[in-house]
């Protein structure tokens, strides 16, 4: 498959990736490696030794550089070959391993998989994800043996969630006949929709005054590419706006492995309860989405 590669994707859930264990993980049709340095700075290296091309994750660390389980070579950060048992101890000039820019930030560490030099200003605002408690967010995790682009398909059209999500977020069927609202950027294309329910969402009945009786719900959905969805959902009840009532801030994020296999990130922060680390999982009998 072709991908867009001059992107920042997710590689790794930033709490995956630790000062002590390599870890590995298949984006784009490349095996990277990923690991911390002594500092806690994260590194992604490609998987491969260039002398006889075995996985550097299958390897050990020696400091801060990672010795090739087949010959013992060793290489550091910047992908140069620092150690060579063999021989008279030859090392070539200049890096020999590729290495991958990253960015750690919003709970993710963020690949660069173009040739081109990393361009920073390419990755998308998610600052929200940043804002608040550190109860109020949650990150996870799941690999799927799906085309990404099936995914990004599923989030950014709600007319489903009646039917597969069951009682947690059903709109009680308001907003599949809705033809929502729909805004195109240069880098961006949204779809929100309005509408009223009884009883509210059940991810927020509990928190509004009258969890039986009719709220105002608003959703926003904005995809960036090449992976990123970024769903804002509220309600509220009264003359409170939606903006400021009760709320929920998700990213879905996904990377491609390959053709045929997705690695889906998802992280949510909430505007209620964020003190409480069970958050709105608990006030709700433990129904997860």
């Amino acid at each position: 498959m072709q991908y867009l590669k001059r992107a920042w994707y997710v590689a790794a859930l930033s709490s995956e990736v630790d000062a002590t264990e390599l870890f590995h993980r298949r984006i784009l049709d490349t095996s990277v490696l990923l690991y911390r340095n002594a500092a806690g700075e994260p590194v992604a290296l490609q998987d491969r030794c260039p002398h006889r091309f075995a996985p550097l994750s299958m390897g050990s660390r020696v400091g801060d550089t990672i010795a090739c389980p087949y010959h013992g070579l060793r290489f550091d950060a910047g992908g140069h070959c620092i150690h060579n048992p063999h021989g008279r101890g030859q090392l070539p000039k200049g890096p020999v391993v590729r290495t991958f820019p990253l960015i750690e930030r919003y709970g993710f560490l963020w690949i660069w998989m173009a040739e081109e030099a990393a361009d920073p200003a390419l990755l998308p605002d998610f600052s929200p994800l940043d804002e608040g408690h550190p109860n109020g967010v949650g990150h996870t995790y799941m690999k799927l043996p799906v085309d990404y682009r099936m995914i990004l398909d599923n989030v950014m059209d709600l007319s489903h969630v009646d039917y597969v999500h069951g009682e947690i977020i059903t709109t009680r069927g308001q907003v599949s006949p809705m033809i929502p609202q729909v805004e195109e950027s240069a880098s961006s294309v949204s779809a929100s929709w309005d509408y009223s329910q009884t009883p509210p969402i059940m991810i927020f009945a509990p928190f509004l005054p009258r969890p039986e009786e009719s709220a105002r719900h608003h959703i926003r959905v904005t995809w960036t590419a090449p992976g990123n969805i970024q769903l804002s959902i509220a309600a509220a009840q009264d003359d409170t706006p939606c903006e400021d009532g009760i709320s929920q801030y998700d990213l879905h994020s996904c990377t491609p492995g390959d053709d045929n296999e997705t690695h889906y990130f998802f992280a949510t922060r909430r505007n209620h309860i964020e003190e409480d680390g069970d958050g709105s999982v608990a006030k709700i009998g433990g129904s997860q989405r």
